[in-house]
């Protein structure tokens, strides 16, 4: 089982079609990531990056080619293994937090625990999560128009970790931040891979690659080098 790629994709494209002609986003890709890898996504914009986490999240599937995740072809599974496996195996951390306007910073790291599990957290997880990255009771009880952009991120690693996922796929999530807190997001995400958790992360930001274990290049949605 531990030979077992975490991401195996094999030939994978994706492909929208236009009516001023297909896209092609990703290009024949072949890529593996073992378990307990940091990795860093980066190349021009445009490259395919985003659309290659899209992927990798099972937000999306591939037009052709195989993509597994944790030995699973996602191609082959309905809508309901897709979120099932986002709920369980995946914790996604966007660039713009996603957070929901209208929840709380606890409610927002609970939600997807009541997804799972069809009903509230009574084991005090989300509450220890919320300390773990900084956040207190007090500013747990605030919505997110009420925190920084800091504290919303921080918020948002919290919820991505809510699950206990193998995975940690992240969509620049200091792009919105300044370089200080940038630098403490990256630290905790640092420790999490230390953890054994598998680390993925889309960047632009060279001094963000440089934290990775390994660098994957994206050009005209083809791997470069690595």
């Amino acid at each position: 089982m531990q030979d077992i790629p975490v991401i195996e994709l094999n030939d994978v494209s994706k492909i929208y079609p236009l009516l001023s002609g297909d896209v092609v986003a990703l290009d024949h890709l072949s890529i593996r990531i073992d378990r307990g890898e940091f990795v860093a996504i980066m190349g021009p914009s445009g490259s395919g990056k985003s659309t290659l986490l899209n992927q990798i999240g099972g937000l999306d599937v591939p037009t052709s080619g195989v993509l597994k995740i944790t030995g699973k072809n996602i191609r082959h599974m309905s809508d309901i293994e897709l979120t099932d496996l986002r709920l369980n195996a995946i914790g996604y951390i966007f660039q713009k937090f996603n957070l929901i306007p209208l929840l709380t910073a606890y409610e927002n790291v609970e939600y997807p625990y009541i997804l799972k599990h069809r009903d509230n957290d009574t084991t005090g997880r989300v509450s220890r999560l919320l300390a773990d990255v900084g956040i207190d009771r007090k500013m747990a009880e605030h919505k997110p128009a009420e925190l920084s952009g800091g504290q919303q991120q921080r918020v948002a690693v919290a919820r991505a970790l809510v699950n206990d996922p193998d995975i940690l796929l992240c969509d620049e999530p200091t792009g919105n931040l300044d370089t200080k807190t940038g630098g403490q997001i990256m630290d905790m995400l640092t420790d999490l891979n230390r953890q054994g958790r598998t680390v993925i992360i889309v960047t632009h930001d060279p001094l963000v690659g440089e934290r990775a274990e390994r660098i994957i290049r994206i050009k005209d949605g083809k791997v470069e080098g690595s």
